[in-house]
Parts: structure tokens; sequence; C-alpha cells
């Protein structure tokens, strides 16, 4: 029976459906399946099952545990990349190929006659092959492939070459291009927020940051031999100085993706065995949380709430650096935005553009700094000012004039705990009555990883001598964790959530900023009045099963 029928006789598609799809078969070239597939009147999984029937090969699903690896080496790499297939398993004398298409057969006989063994086919998406292909052969896999087997391409030798002309027709080559697209791509699809381009003597190394924490890139090693044409390509992107390769750069890409705008911030330093590249990925959606997507919520949310809406004061929010101190200030802000007041911000750079606020982009080469815009602002009539970061005593002067003078300023600052933010300031040479009468508040954060979903499992922990004596474990209490699977990389965490340390201060707490007392003497007083730490919001977390103890003790420090 036609497919066509099979589908309409299971009840997937009507008559008219497929007389329709019939009907755009003839201005294109595709099959009445691909057609309809392309359509969306017929799911993939719909259609192997079809197949299955009509060809007599079973439909399987697939997994990395399911992979042979040793027949990886046997079947060419071009020829799964031309045709889209997989070798499974072994098979008696012969072997499992997966396909998502049973009709290409001369793809399964050129497979046989290349390694001269009987070959059986079983069905899986084509999704499920793409994505077993890129964690055996690497992202931009084919792509390399053709591009070592270009003669053209290998003439442009970067041990012979270093020309800038030739750099450029190198980068701009089709295949270059794609590369660098598929690792994009492949990062952004991953989660990662960071792409990093690491060349070393004998390597030239790509590595995701996914969820705070490094991974290798699964990219094939071939693309050492094309690693200045990944660069320059970079370069051209980023509108950087290709020829200059002595001095860092910055730059930023703006690319689409999957219909959603993402920010790339580039930074490019020359290193011994080439230039590294680091890529700041900024997707755009993220800025659309609002604090309680954050994982802030209680008393702590009620209070910050409180805080971002006086009329006047300093809010300080402290980290090292990819804790979200940024993103937290953009969803605060995103909460009291309004027509009725003024909203200006000073950054560097701007990472996100946020409708209905003025954001100014720090210019340091035209004497365009922190300092300098927050004195313009004040003659701008602003209700609330945002301070990229303070970073020195005149920044940091001017930000608590500025709150003196009826403004609220929001500001980040780099530091491990929240009453360690005052003895910074401190240290920068600001006066301690000016903190004193300044600062309502300082919130210390980081971001722990939370627990994959998919495989999220319940367990009693066997010994208890590796937890922290703060966590106060009781004896048979359970616990969560991810056992690993496909959609966490086998790391059992997928995503990140903030914790949170709150410190308001009080009348007790600013005698003791004028007295110039250190972090140390102010702890006592701050935890007396309620201060709850970065570890106690972490073990929150952990008793309501969205992260581990490891995680909390990795993320904070005691």
């Amino acid at each position: 029976m036609p497919v066509g029928e099979a589908l309409v006789a299971r009840g997937l598609i009507t008559d008219v459906q497929l007389a329709e799809a019939l009907r755009a078969q003839k201005s294109s070239s595709e099959r009445i399946d691909q057609v309809l597939i392309r359509s969306g009147l017929v799911s993939e999984r719909d259609m192997l099952a079809v197949y299955s029937e009509q060809f007599a090969i079973p439909v399987v699903e697939l997994t990395e545990r399911d992979i042979d690896t040793e027949l990886l080496r046997l079947v060419p790499s071009r020829l799964v990349h031309k045709y889209g297939l997989i070798p499974v398993s072994r098979n008696g004398k012969g072997i499992r190929v997966a396909t998502s298409d049973p009709y290409n057969m001369y793809a399964l006989d050129e497979v046989r006659t290349c390694i001269d063994m009987p070959v059986e086919p079983v069905l899986a998406t084509r999704g499920e092959i793409h994505k077993l292909i890129k964690a055996f052969y690497g992202v931009g896999g084919e792509v390399l492939t053709e591009m070592v087997a270009d003669d053209e391409v290998q003439i442009l030798d970067e041990a012979r070459f270093d020309s800038a002309d030739l750099d450029v027709q190198m980068a701009q080559e089709a295949s270059v291009v794609k590369l660098v697209n598929e690792i994009l791509i492949e990062a952004i699809d991953q989660r990662a927020s960071d792409i990093h381009f690491e060349p070393y003597e004998n390597d030239f190394s790509v590595r995701y940051r996914i969820d705070g924490l490094l991974h290798h890139a699964n990219v094939p090693p071939e693309i050492r031999r094309f690693q200045n044409a990944v660069v320059s390509r970079i370069k051209i992107l980023s509108g950087l100085n290709i020829a200059e390769k002595r001095l860092p750069q910055d730059g930023g890409i703006k690319i689409k993706v999957h219909g959603r705008e993402v920010d790339l911030r580039v930074s490019v330093i020359p290193m011994a065995f080439g230039e590294g590249v680091v890529l700041r990925i900024l997707d755009r959606t993220a800025i659309r949380l609002s604090l309680p997507d954050l994982g802030m919520e209680g008393d702590t949310y009620e209070r910050f709430k409180d805080l971002i809406n006086r009329p006047h004061g300093i809010l300080l929010v402290t980290g090292p650096t990819g804790s979200g101190k940024t993103t937290s200030l953009y969803a605060a802000l995103s909460e009291i935005v309004s027509e009725d007041i003024k909203i200006l911000t000073v950054e560097d750079p701007i990472e996100y553009y946020l409708e209905g606020i003025n954001q100014v982009q720090v210019l340091p080469k035209i004497g365009l700094d922190f300092a300098r815009a927050l004195r313009s602002f004040l003659r701008h009539d602003p209700d609330v000012i945002l301070v990229g970061e303070i970073r020195d005593r005149e920044t940091a002067e001017v930000a608590i004039n500025a709150s003196l003078t009826g403004h609220l300023v929001f500001s980040t600052l780099h530091t491990n705990d929240a009453v360690s933010a005052t003895t910074r300031l401190l240290d920068m040479g600001v006066e301690p009555f000016l903190i004193s009468s300044s600062v309502e508040a300082v919130m210390a954060q980081r971001l722990v990883r939370t627990i994959c979903e998919k495989c999220k499992t319940q367990y009693t922990p066997e010994s208890v001598t590796h937890f922290p004596k703060d966590f106060e474990y009781k004896s048979g209490e359970k616990l969560w964790r991810g056992a690993g699977c496909r959609e966490c990389r086998n790391s059992g965490y997928a995503g990140r959530r903030a914790i949170f340390e709150l410190l308001v201060l009080d009348d007790e707490l600013r005698e003791l900023i004028v007295q110039r007392k250190s972090a140390a003497q102010m702890l006592p007083v701050a935890r007396k009045n309620g201060l709850r730490l970065l570890r106690e919001d972490g073990w929150r977390l952990v008793r309501r099963g969205l992260t581990t103890p490891e995680e909390v003790v990795r993320a904070t420090k005691v």
C-alpha cells in the first residue's frame, strides 16, 4: 500500500490532507512522506511506524549506551555524514545500522560494500541519529570532513602563511562559516553561557561553560588545522581588526537562533600558540525573569521588594564574576519600571536592553567613565540610577552623593559576602559616615546548579561524614540527587538558581560602620538581627529537593 494511503488507513491524516500534500508535491522534488513531515501533518515517529510496517524494519529508540563504539571506526565518517546514518551494534556476522530513510537503499549498499559485511537496517528519527552523530563524531564533523578533503582549503596552511588577506579568504569560505555557525548553535542549544576557544601547542580546544562549569565541546581534532580561520571568522563577525594579532580586542555579535535574538560579547587575547577567544552568550529572553523566577522568595523577597521601592539610598549586590548580580538588578528594575519614574543606567557593557529604561554605555577611550556619567545623570532628573559596578573611590562617592540627594541607586561590588561590602568601600577611601548614611542594604548571592527533573531520585545517605557540620543533617533524612541522563549530560544537574544573603542595615550596624569595625566584628551583630547566610539559604534548597549538599559546598564558603 502506498505510504499516503497507509497513513489515511491508520487515521493519521484525512483524504483531503493527502490530496493537498500531493498537490504540494508536484511543485517540489520531495517524496510525499517528506512533504507530510515538513508540513507538520504527520510526526516523524508516526511515519517511522508506517515505514516499519511497509518494509518490515524495526523501529528503535537510541541512546549513547546503545552504540558499539568499535563499529564507529569500521564505518567511514564520510558515509555517516553523507547519508545521516550510524552503526549501532553487531548482528551475527554483520552489523545493525540506524537510518531515518528506508528508501535510500543505495546508502546501505555503499556501507555494505565499504565494510564487506552484511548490513541490517533499523529505523530511528532523524533527530536521534543527528544527536548521536554529534556526540560521537563531534560538532561540525561533517564540515571538517569536507574541509579536510578539499585540497584548495588545505593549501592555506597556517604554518606557512600568516597573511591577513589569506585569513580573510579562508574565514569567508562557506565551510568555515558553517563550522562556526554549528559551534554557536550547539552552545546555545546546550544552554551554555560562554564559549572558550583555547589554542595549545598541539591542540585547539573548544569548551562550553554550562551551569557554571566548563565542559569540552565534542569537536573533531581536525579543527586544529583551521584554528586561524575559525578565529578570523569570529573577528570578522564582531567587527574586530583581523590583522591585529598582538593586542587584546573586544567586540560583539548579534545573531538570531531558533527565532530568538542572542547577543555575543567577544574577547580576543593573544596567547603563546595563537589567539584565545571567549564568547559570552547573552540571551535576551533570560531578562524576562522576575525575582521569584531567579529563586528569591519568602521573607527575602518581601524585604528586597520593600528596599527597591524606597525613595532614596544605595542598594548593593555583591558576589564574584558570573554569580548573577546584573541579572538580579535587571529583574529588580523590571519590577519597579513604570511611566511614573525615570530610570537611568550606566553599564560596561550593556548586557540587555530594557524597555522604558535609559541605558548608557561606558566609553573609557573618550573619557566617559562611571563617575562622569553619574555626574551628568543628576542633571537628567532621574528617580532611580543603576551603576554597573563601583570600582573606585570617585564612583563610590558620586553614587553616595546621588543617594543623599534623593535618588535610589543600585550597584554591584566584588565581595564574597554581604558584611564585607562596607569594609570594601572603606578600603576604597570612602568616609565611614557617608557609607553609614547612604547604604540601605547589601545582598550577596551565588548560583547553584539545580537537580535535573528528568533523572531526579530520592535517597538516604549511607554516610554523613562528608557533610559540613552547619548542614545539621538528621539521621534518616531523605535527600535528592540526579542519577544522570541524556538531558543533563549525565551530570545530574540542569539549570541554576540563586541563593541570597540579604543584610539590611539598622542603627546598630551603622554605628559599627562609623567606628570602622571589620566584617568579622559586624557579622555577629548582623546574625543576631536575623541575617541568613548564603549556606543556610542553600541548605533550605537542599531540603526542598532543588539542589544537593555537594553543590552548596562548591558554591559557598564557611
